[in-house]
């Protein structure tokens, strides 16, 4: 139980930082959030094989300790003298995973990006620390948007209070410790990043480039037929007659959805190019990255980059024509299921291998909510509450694909709730002043707001955020995924711009 409440403050800790505004406290509360993340962790894994070997060897862990203090040291003074150098370290590093055993399993942990993060904290600190009780000079929005920093610290906090009746504690902590705290920081660094044409164009320039390493690694993989990782793919390549590849990623689906993202805002600059040979490029490019998209065969990427064009459009051009457009595909689809009558059965027995088991993951998910619609049954228990109360200990799937359905069933109706009430928020936030300067909302042919961010930068991240919504809609991943906070903050940073900048 004592961890559980050393969990909640590190929950609260996140939270305050996310929301405070004098730097100083910010900086304090943002690095003593992220140092006791890893003490939860080890908490959590001392008895484990791993942790129990290295506590046997305090030599190592000396070493271990004076390198990686080191490492920081001279990354956040880096950061310190070049400010550039953060957002495109952290962008570099945002996507790549390490995997290491876990409490007896295999996970894939995001460990540059953690040192990315701890470096920027620890730099933080010292120019906080330096600044005072300075305050930054942002626009304080109203409404909805005003809402999202308090709700994305309420979803933090009430997360790691669920895991007192969770029925897999371990693995709520480990989410807690690996994910939600540590990217809640990487938000408040980012908010710190003046996003001006220079980084911005810095930024845009490092995720193409590394897209396209990415792209180029895959097509290797799918000539030659060999992945670097992931058995469980590898091994069902092998019964395919299609053969999936993951680049440097660890699960083609997150390759996809890296691809869907990057490709959306590409087509964003495209769409606001005006120079030819400029725009035949951004064609080469998102050309060569939906080549390598297709090389994974993940519809919910493709359905992801649709989303995100589609919102493109709609904001570019005409609103009203992809509204026309969407609700003439809904009456088709629904004209086709009413005509077709008993051609058409939905037969999940049947359907649920079609979907990679996916299929019995969603009823099953409704069912745990059903029984449990309140308060849930805790962070991090949809895989053991799915094996316990649903399909027994020898599902082949118990990993949730449908990030409301997750939510639903480990958070209840109050987690639901709070989830759909943070959507409003970011979208509220992301699309503020949109009316003014997106010609397909009204706004004249070149049209710029001087309190805020480029409107191509900020179409770009709404319509990247759009995409990510869709795909974590049928493979999960919402605040476990950096690329979230990440488009948050830099949406926040565009919208609210600081008056000083």
């Amino acid at each position: 139980m004592i961890l559980i409440a050393l969990a909640i403050l590190a929950a609260g800790l996140a939270g305050w930082a996310l929301n405070e505004s004098r730097t100083a406290h910010r900086a304090v509360f943002t690095f003593a959030a992220l140092a006791m993340a890893p003490v939860l962790l080890l908490a959590d894994q001392w008895d484990a094989g791993q942790v129990a070997s290295l506590r046997d060897e305090p030599l190592v862990i000396a070493i271990a300790v004076v390198l990686g203090g080191a490492v920081l040291i001279g990354l956040a003074s880096a950061f310190r003298r070049w400010p550039l150098a953060f957002p495109v370290a952290a962008i570099i590093a945002l996507p790549f995973r390490v995997p290491l055993e876990i409490g007896g399993e295999e996970a894939n942990l995001l460990l540059p990006l953690y040192l990315v993060i701890g470096s920027g904290a620890l730099a933080f600190l010292y120019g906080g620390l330096r600044a005072g009780g300075s305050v930054v000079d942002r626009p304080d929005p109203t409404g909805p948007a005003g809402w999202m920093r308090p709700l994305l610290a309420a979803s933090i906090l009430l997360y790691a209070v669920t895991i007192i009746w969770s029925s897999d504690q371990s693995q709520g902590l480990q989410n807690l410790g690996f994910f939600l705290i540590p990217f809640a920081i990487l938000f408040v660094l980012l908010l710190e990043v003046e996003w001006n044409s220079e980084t911005l164009r810095a930024v845009f320039v490092v995720l193409v480039v590394q897209a396209l390493i990415c792209a180029a690694i895959g097509f290797g993989q799918y000539a030659t037929r060999e992945l670097f990782w992931n058995d469980v793919v590898i091994r069902t390549n092998e019964f395919h007659v299609y053969f999936r590849v993951n680049s440097l990623f660890w699960d083609p689906n997150i390759y996809g959805r890296y691809l869907a993202l990057v490709i959306t805002v590409v087509a964003a600059a495209l769409a606001w190019t005006r120079e030819n040979r400029t725009g035949w490029l951004l064609v080469a490019v998102a050309g060569v990255l939906w080549l390598a998209m297709v090389s994974t065969f993940s519809q919910s990427s493709f359905l992801a980059l649709l989303a995100g064009l589609a919102v493109l459009f709609a904001i570019r051009w005409s609103l009203r024509v992809v509204a026309v457009g969407g609700v003439a595909l809904a009456v088709a689809a629904l004209a086709f299921l009413v005509l077709a009558g008993d051609l058409v059965k939905l037969d999940l027995d049947r359907l649920n291998p079609q979907t990679g088991g996916r299929a019995n993951l969603v009823t099953g998910g409704i069912e745990l909510f059903g029984e449990r619609p309140l308060a849930g049954w805790g962070a991090g228990s949809f895989s053991q509450s799915f094996r316990d109360e649903v399909s027994g200990p020898n599902a082949p799937v118990t990993e949730s694909h449908t990030e409301p359905i997750t939510v639903a069933a480990e958070t209840g109706i109050i987690g639901l709730l709070l989830y759909m009430a943070l959507l409003i928020s970011t979208f509220a936030a992301l699309t503020a002043g949109f009316r003014a300067v997106m010609p397909g909302l009204g706004g004249g042919s070149d049209p710029s707001d001087p309190d805020r961010g480029p409107p191509v930068a900020r179409a770009a991240v709404f319509a990247a955020y759009v995409a990510l919504l869709v795909h974590t809609i049928s493979y999960a991943g919402y605040l476990d995924d950096p690329a979230t906070w990440t488009l948050l903050a830099i949406g926040w940073g565009l919208a609210f711009r600081c008056r000083a900048t």
